[in-house]
This record gives structure tokens, sequence and C-alpha cells, in this order.
């Protein structure tokens, strides 16, 4: 009787980490699929690193498309991940301000990713937020075409490529082989966030 072969650490870190993805709100659903949303942030945030990082060390992250390039964001930071119709618009915000909403007692600033990034236009109109920590402990919120997909980055060329970095993307290039490298531009919230004195402010 034939046996499948074990699956390799890489491959079973892959499949566990599909198994875990959010699925884009339903309208019918929309509260339970905003329960489930958090619920799987939350265990996104609480993988195992020492098993995710058997073969390697790695940085994981929340990676998504934003145009032609694609970002990320330190898993870490990652809070939650909502529909964007729970925003309430402001009149006369910010460019950058999409509106607010209450998140677990707390008003957050919902703001746009492209804006704050210099005007990066998406493939697509965002239908997710993302609550994250801004690196000081306060949170916002930002806008996003789907729900991420978490990755592994060897955190080797995480960084090498931070102590290049100036601003608040780290361009990080890394692969197996030098013609499979992929490029994923990853963002330091303290730098992006903190700077604009975005974040969150208590609620009634």
């Amino acid at each position: 009787m034939k046996t499948s072969p074990p699956r390799i650490p890489d491959e079973a870190q892959e499949g566990e980490l599909r198994d875990l993805l959010p699925r884009l709100p339903d309208e019918a659903q929309e509260q339970e699929v905003r329960d489930l949303l958090e619920e799987r942030a939350k265990r996104l945030r609480g993988l195992d690193q020492a098993e995710a990082n058997r073969e390697e060390a790695v940085l994981l992250v929340a990676e998504f498309p934003l145009g032609e390039e694609r970002y990320a964001l330190p898993l870490e930071a990652l809070r939650a991940a909502l529909p964007l119709r729970m925003v309430t618009p402001v009149p006369l915000s910010a460019p950058h301000v999409i509106g607010v909403l209450r998140f677990q007692g707390q008003v957050l600033a919902a703001l746009s990713l492209a804006s704050l990034l210099g005007g990066h236009g998406w493939r697509q109109d965002p239908a997710v937020l993302l609550v994250v920590d801004r690196g000081d402990g306060e949170l916002c919120a930002v806008d996003c075409e789907a729900i991420p997909r978490p990755i592994g980055i060897p955190v080797g060329a995480v960084e090498a490529a931070r102590a290049r970095a100036e601003g608040p993307i780290i361009e990080v290039l890394f692969g197996p082989q030098q013609s499979q490298q992929q490029l994923v531009h990853l963002i330091d919230p303290a730098r992006l966030f903190i700077r604009g004195g975005t974040g969150a402010r208590h609620g009634r």
C-alpha cells in the first residue's frame, strides 16, 4: 500500500497558515463575519513563532497587494480585520482620513493607506479595514483591498534591508535563488503612523 510522502516543514507551515486565512465579509451575515475575522486575526497573532521558524528565523508578516506592488505589515501589529462599511465618514477631514470607527471602546481614525504611502492606486476598491498597533500602543485602521495573507520573511533579509532604509518602507528582497527572489515593501508602523499623529482616542 502506497503512502503519501510527509510534508516538508515549509509545506506544512504554508498549509497551516492557509487554513487560518479569513474570508471576505458577507453582506447577509455581517456581524458573524466580523466576529470571525477578529477571532482569526487573534489566531494569526498567536502562531507559535518557534514552530514557524524551525528551518530559519523568519518574521511573520501580513502581505497584500497595493496596485502592482506587494506590501506587508508585521503580523504582530495586526489587531483585527473588519469590513470597510464600519467606517463613519468625517466631513472636511484630511485627504488621508477616510473616517472613524469604534473598536473595543475606542474611536479609531480610519486612514487611506494609499494616501499615506504617497498616492499609490489600488487595483480594486478596498473592502477591508486592518486595525493595527501604530508602534506606540495606540491603534488606528487602514484600508486594504482584501484580507492579507500571512507569510514568513527571513529575518536576515529584513535586517539587511532595514539598515539601508531611511523612511517607513523597508524594501525586502528574498528568495531561495537569485532568479526566484521576491520584493516585498515592509511597512514600519512606528515610522509611518506616529509621524502623522494618527491613532485612537477613548470613546464613551
